[in-house]
């Protein structure tokens, strides 16, 4: 299958606090925390079908966006945004060195 991550639309859906985006009716999402000052992601999901395809990398990037955007604190608790990070120094200037609040 090929993804086409140009026309996947990633939301930042506050209510449910997740950004998310919808492909072929189904759901790939970061849960995170909000504090006023940080932003804690929780757990990154794709579903099995549209994993390696570069999909989870768009919603880290456009969650990181929005940490920067908004002036917090990165904590990642998430194995997929701490590997994530770890590939885009970039962002680096974001993490939060207190993960355990």
């Amino acid at each position: 299958m090929d993804l086409d991550l140009n026309k996947v639309t990633v939301a930042n859906n506050e209510e449910a606090h997740r950004f998310e985006a919808t492909i072929e009716g189904q759901k790939a999402f970061i849960n995170y925390r909000r504090f006023p000052d940080r932003i804690v992601f929780v757990h990154t999901e794709v579903p099995l079908e549209f994993e390696g395809h570069g999909l989870a990398g768009k919603l880290a990037k456009t969650a990181l966006d929005f940490a920067r955007t908004n002036k917090l604190r990165v904590v990642p608790q998430c194995p997929y945004i701490t590997h994530y990070l770890r590939k885009h120094p970039e962002y680096q200037d974001l993490v939060s060195g207190d993960a355990a609040r």
